[in-house]
């Protein structure tokens, strides 16, 4: 997969949720960053109810994929929104075309889906990160621009650590240091598609995961569903993300979240692997690049990720 650099091209795809005015900002974006952008047709659309959550039909955001992907003038994929959607392409998707043309795919939140999905089938480094409506054109703080860039350029290379910025607290659940797979995503969809072709790997891995807009009883079913379909037993290591928007509390973000814990403890504290919340990855800002699919080791102790391979290749 090659490294990112400016002058390059990117396609803007809309594989779930209809942004179609962000579409033109989102090229705007990109070209004053020395990038050149192709806006994916189904980006500008957006469908009629009761489907009117959708960037245009599943064959169109479907084709829009594909061809981004199997264009060798297309260095990356990078979605412009989340929401709802992701998960109706799955069963299509052509992985062999993928795995033929890996390249930076970049999204998070409903994107968790397409991630999920890659990972078992296409088998390349995706990344967790910042998207262009719903994160960038929205004004996150930095270095939620900055690291994304440089994780996809690639500046942070093999050996480096991937560390919170000032202000960033993670909270040390379970101290310990592990090394394994990075995968995960948005909760609730890593649970809605357990059980399917597509669900998560966890054997050996580093299990990430964050959410927003979540009561804590439904986390807590969440967690104690994924417990139950295994999921959770060959986890070396887990990284929480962000939680905000917590429903059901009066608390900020960061009080609500603290609530969020004692769930964390039950479904891992006796494992003996170690567990660092409060992780600014996700639905929060700022909002740090993951590299799914990655090896990397955690360290509670320092708070932060060591990257154990390349993912990128000039």
């Amino acid at each position: 997969m090659p490294a990112l650099r400016p002058g390059a091209r990117i396609a803007i795809v809309a594989p779930a949720s209809a942004v179609p005015d962000a579409s033109d900002l989102a090229a705007q974006w990109l070209e004053a960053r020395g990038f050149v952008a192709e806006v994916m047709p189904a980006s500008r659309v957006r469908l009629e109810s009761p489907y009117d959550y959708l960037a245009g039909t599943d064959a169109q955001r479907l084709d829009d994929l594909h061809a981004a992907f199997a264009s060798p003038d297309i260095g990356a994929v990078w979605c412009l929104q989340g929401g709802f959607g992701s998960w109706r392409l799955l069963d299509k998707l052509d992985f062999g075309l993928l795995r033929q043309h890996p390249k930076p795919f970049i999204g998070y939140s409903d994107i968790t889906a397409l991630h999920l999905a890659m990972q078992r089938h296409a088998g390349f480094v995706t990344f967790h990160g910042p998207m262009l409506a719903q994160d960038l054109l929205a004004g996150k703080r930095e270095p939620t621009e900055s690291h994304l860039l440089a994780m996809i350029g690639g500046q942070i290379g093999q050996g480096a650590w991937i560390e919170p910025p000032p202000g960033a607290r993670p909270v040390e659940l379970v101290a310990g240091t592990a090394s394994g797979r990075l995968v995960g995503g948005n909760l609730a969809l890593i649970a809605a598609l357990t059980g399917s072709r597509n669900e998560i790997d966890t054997r050996d891995a580093i299990l990430f995961f964050e959410d927003v807009n979540e009561a804590l009883p439904r986390v807590d079913r969440l967690l104690s569903q994924l417990a139950a379909a295994g999921k959770f037993d060959g986890v070396k290591g887990v990284l929480v993300g962000n939680f905000t928007r917590i429903l059901g509390t009066q608390m900020d973000d960061a009080q609500a979240q603290g609530l969020l814990y004692p769930m964390v403890l039950e479904q891992f504290g006796a494992r003996g692997i170690p567990v660092l919340a409060g992780w600014p990855s996700g639905h929060g800002d700022p909002n740090l690049t993951l590299p799914l699919g990655a090896r990397v080791t955690l360290d509670t102790g320092r708070g932060a990720l060591r990257l154990d391979q390349a993912v990128t290749i000039i």
